[in-house]
């Protein structure tokens, strides 16, 4: 009756996590005494009987050698099998209840199965790994079977094998099975990286790793086997450690304590493919923890093992994080034979828009809480039920079981991941580890989980970007790459599709279609933005700062912060600064002033002079009626360290300063308004800082005090000094406004002319704009080419406040010949929205017709072009060439109407206007040309986005005006006619 059993009645054996037995390289017994494992006489009887008749791989589970199912289950597709080897001596003798010796079995394993739907997120290499095969020993003391991969064996001289031991029986029959061609991406892994530990940031690293070597084309598959709380899991990872090439294991003081950590590196260093990676330790610190435990036989023998992989063991610790991704990769890729793969030309770029603040003080506490909200507190203790981080193995109770059974990813990282939405992404087998959406950075819950988001609150010139500064320099090892985005509303949208740039990422929009579908504009948009998001917020690390976010709404059309932001942050951390009191659901990080010593350091400048008694009353004075602003302090520092001047007279002339060029905001919003009146001595020390810029001995403006003014007009971005000082040469010389009051201020500084920068020839533009830097006004930035510079946000308010229009046209006028629309992309648009407004803000001047072609011929016009091909931002592109093209029929209009009146008026009258007011043809020619390109450029770019029809009737007023201007047989005329016979043509195939 034994052959009708049913597969249910398998008794379950006692099971295990995976093990590993190296059998002793030194003895010589033979090939029984190779294995390590073995079962029990009763186990073997019970699984021979009931395999005869299971109907789950083959006919019979005992399957001779001229079985038609040998081939089958020798395939790689197919799960390894059990072989007992039969002793010739007892090979013709009756079965017996126990056997006196073990008989030929073949055990394949069944198909793993999924519970739901299949994951196709899986590596796929062409690497396929030998046939497994397992094996019994006649040790009646050892109760398990193991695998081992299929090494013939010549005798008894050959050299022991590692094989991983399998729990009788490590089988699911759960519903559904792997596919051949899964099951075979399941085994061809490169490499495997394991580690074990409850601290989050060895997890991140570890994730990071995986990403990083995948970026490389190396398929990885990454697991914490402690923390699998099912057979199916472990069977999983079982197949792959066995077929990989290479096994990265990340060493921490807990891997030592932990036997699956140990087998994993006893299999891999005999295989002679171990890669161990010591994380936040080393060996000394390994060895002083065995000196504090009892049995530590095997961590030492795993520890010597290590030790001797002198040509690949790699340490890493908080500071090193991105150097020892980076090498792991690159010892992994050329052992791999992928020496070929192109490394990211973005590799190793920072991504920080200023260098390190050499002058940068205080604020350790709120660094630190950074850190903490961030990476947590270390170790999280204790256990988590159900499989989850934190449980440790053997733990797996009722509630653990039910889970596993109810709702377990076994996808378990395998390969790249697909590009899935965040907000609903769960690791494998840590569903009860979701985080709560939007979790408040400090709150006080879950502090030593930490959280993903830090929100920098505080008043304007406080510090709160030197902060966000000096925490990424010091934490950049931490980080794939910094990504710096200014949060001004303005240009928030166009910055986040720039760094597309840094990342390596096509956000183009979508070429001409004739046959596939054409996508409308807006899912072009979104594609572009979701394809930055999805590269942000995934495994791997990046640090994204949004400086200065001046509100979380209307960022897009519709869209607030909260579509940038996920609630899965995955790898990357997000530092906002700004001045509102509350963004999204954060509690921000309100920064207050410095203290009383950090201020009185901060404004003795570079030099760090020190000062009599008498003179530090004077400093005091500075600190009180200043604030104690951050900006404010430095400015009046940055005065001290390179003018040489006394902090008693320094106070005594800025306090000289006339109140009027302090209360005029006759170009500023309320709120810049409010923010000067609040502040009036800093004004004063601004206005000084303009009057000395004017006191050079070579002309009476100096190009520094030029660029200060056109500067303020500019995108709040980094500006090269060749487009800053193209602006600033547009600029007319005036007599110096500040007459009256500066000759008190020179007699202040006669004393002092050895030392004053006013008595250097400051020929060069950029040691022009290196002084803008030294006086405090503005920071230097990097670049890899050439000299740029970004002006202070207090700086551009204060610039702006009187005498701004004739700044303004000659920012327009530098743009329009150097600005560049890829580079310059931020100072471009805010030459448009001072030429044509912003939302409901009215333009600040007008140009004239000549002077309007010119602008968007050369700017407006390859900016729009930039804009749609490069960024994808479709509707914004074509909104500019609309509104382009309006102003130049107010201009045809005007030109129209001017003939209308002289031909209405008296003759007197016309010749009067003939003789001074004349139309100028040649330009109202310009302006109908131009015109046409616009309306032919509107029509292609609608082309790309399906709307034919009104891209058509684009087109045939293009044509009519290019007749009558150009002709029939025109080139441009006759591109216009091929441009609307493909509208035709592709609107008939709708």
């Amino acid at each position: 009756m034994d052959e009708e059993k049913s597969p249910r009645e398998i008794p379950t054996v006692d099971t295990q996590s995976l093990t590993i037995k190296i059998a002793n390289s030194g003895s010589k017994k033979l090939s029984k005494d190779i294995f390590s494992t073995v079962l029990p006489s009763s186990h073997q009887k019970l699984i021979a009987n009931s395999a005869t008749s299971s109907p789950y791989n083959s006919p019979s589970l005992i399957s001779p050698p001229s079985s038609a199912f040998v081939s089958a289950l020798q395939s790689p597709y197919i799960s390894p099998r059990a072989t007992l080897v039969t002793n010739p001596t007892q090979e013709n003798q009756p079965k017996q209840e126990t056997p006196i010796a073990p008989t030929s079995v073949a055990h394949p394993s069944p198909p793993v199965s999924y519970c739901g739907s299949q994951s196709d997120d899986v590596p796929s290499t062409s690497y396929t790994p030998p046939p497994e095969r397992y094996d019994f020993s006649d040790d009646p003391t050892d109760t398990k079977l193991k695998i081992v991969t299929c090494v013939p064996v010549s005798g008894p001289e050959t050299d022991p094998r590692i094989s991983f031991s399998f729990p009788v029986p490590r089988i699911s029959f759960a519903k559904g099975s792997i596919s051949p061609a899964t099951n075979a991406k399941l085994r061809s892994c490169d490499v495997y990286i394991g580690y074990h530990g409850q601290n989050p940031n060895l997890t991140r690293f570890c994730k990071w790793l995986k990403s990083e070597l995948e970026l490389q084309g190396i398929a990885c598959f990454i697991a914490d086997r402690a923390r699998y709380a099912d057979n199916q899991s472990h069977e999983i990872a079982d197949r792959v450690i066995c077929s990989v090439t290479f096994g990265v294991v990340v060493v921490t003081s807990s891997s030592f304590f932990n036997h699956l950590s140990l087998e994993e590196i006893r299999f891999f260093a005999q295989k002679k493919n171990l890669i161990p990676l010591f994380f936040n330790t080393d060996a000394n610190e390994i060895a002083t923890l065995f000196d504090r435990n009892g049995d530590t036989k095997k961590c030492k023998e795993a520890l010597d093992v290590i030790l001797k992989c002198h040509e690949f063991r790699l340490e890493t610790n908080e500071s090193n994080w991105r150097s020892c991704v980076s090498k792991t990769a690159g010892i992994l890729r050329a052992k791999l034979g992928r020496k070929s793969v192109v490394e990211k030309s973005t590799e190793g770029f920072e991504g920080l828009p200023f260098p390190r603040n050499k002058s940068f003080l205080g604020r350790e506490k709120e660094i630190m809480e950074i850190e903490t909200t961030l990476f947590g507190c270390g170790e999280i203790m204790g256990s988590v039920k159900g499989g989850t981080p934190g449980q440790s193995e053997g733990q797996a109770d009722d509630e653990s079981e039910v889970d596993a059974g109810r709702s377990k990813y076994i996808s378990l990282e395998i390969g790249k991941n697909k590009e899935t939405n965040k907000d609903a992404w769960v690791e494998p087998g840590r569903n009860s580890m979701k985080k709560p959406k939007y979790r408040k950075s400090r709150s006080g819950k879950d502090k030593n989980l930490g959280t993903s988001v830090v929100c920098i609150n505080g008043l304007p010139g406080v510090g709160k970007t030197d902060l966000a500064l000096e925490f990424a320099y010091r934490y950049s090892q931490r980080y794939k790459m910094v990504l710096w985005v200014g949060g001004e509303v303005r240009y928030f949208r166009q910055n986040i599709l720039n760094l597309s740039l840094n990342l390596g990422l096509d956000v183009s929009a979508d070429a001409e279609k004739e046959r596939e579908r054409i996508r409308s504009f807006d899912e072009q948009e979104s594609e572009a933005f979701k394809r930055v998001k999805r590269e942000i917020f995934r495994d791997m690390p990046y640090l994204l700062i949004i400086d200065n976010l001046e509100t979380e709404k209307e960022l897009r059309e519709g869209k607030d912060l909260h579509d940038l932001i996920p609630t899965n942050t995955g790898g990357t951390h997000v530092i906002i600064t700004t001045q509102l009191n509350q963004v999204m659901n954060f509690d921000p990080l309100q920064l207050q002033p410095l203290t009383t010593p950090d201020a009185m350091i901060l404004i003795r400048g570079r030099r760090k002079k020190e000062y009599p008694a008498v003179e530090v009353e004077f400093l005091q004075k500075f600190d009180e009626k200043l604030g104690r602003s951050s900006f404010g302090l430095w400015l009046v520092g940055s005065l001290l360290s390179e003018l040489a001047i006394l902090p008693s007279a320094l106070f005594e002339t800025v306090n000289q300063v006339p109140v009027e060029e302090v209360t005029t905001f006759s170009n500023l919003s309320i709120p810049h308004q409010q923010f000067c009146r609040t502040n009036p001595f800093l004004m004063k020390t601004l206005v000084f800082c303009t009057a000395l810029l004017q006191q050079s001995s070579d002309s009476r403006d100096s190009l520094a005090s030029r660029m200060l003014q056109v500067g303020a007009w500019f995108a709040p971005a980094p500006i090269s000094v060749n487009l800053l000082s193209a602006a600033a040469k547009k600029i007319p010389v005036n007599r110096n406004r500040f007459k009256k009051w500066t000759k008190c201020m020179k007699v202040v500084l006669c004393f002092y002319s050895g030392h004053c920068l006013t008595s250097q020839a400051w020929k060069s533009e950029e040691e022009a704009a290196l002084l803008l830097v030294k006086l405090g006004l503005a920071r230097k930035a990097n670049s890899q080419t050439g000299c740029w510079i970004q002006f202070h946000p207090i700086t551009q308010i204060f610039a702006k406040r009187k005498d701004g229009l004739v700044a303004a046209k000659a920012n327009v006028q530098g743009a329009r010949k150097l600005g560049n629309p890829v580079t310059d992309s931020d100072h471009l648009w805010s030459c448009a929205f001072l030429v044509f407004g912003f939302k409901s803000e009215p333009p600040v001047f007008q140009l004239k017709a000549m002077d309007m072609v010119l602008f968007i011929r050369k700017t407006a016009l390859p900016l729009a072009i930039s804009a749609f091909t490069m960024f994808s931002r479709c509707n914004s592109a074509l909104e500019l060439l609309k509104v382009c093209t309006n102003v130049l029929e107010e201009a045809e209009k005007s030109f129209v109407s001017q003939i209308q009146d002289w031909c209405h008026g008296s003759l007197c009258w016309k010749k009067k206007l003939q003789s001074n007011q004349r139309v100028d043809e040649y330009v109202w020619q310009e302006v109908t040309l131009l015109k046409a390109t616009l309306l032919e450029t509107r029509a292609k770019l609608l082309r790309r986005g399906g709307h034919f029809d009104s891209g058509e009737d684009l087109c045939r007023t293009c044509i009519s005006i290019r007749t009558v201007m150009l002709g029939h047989n025109h080139a441009q005329t006759l591109a216009a006619q091929q441009t609307l016979a493909k509208l035709v043509r592709m609107r008939s195939k709708i």
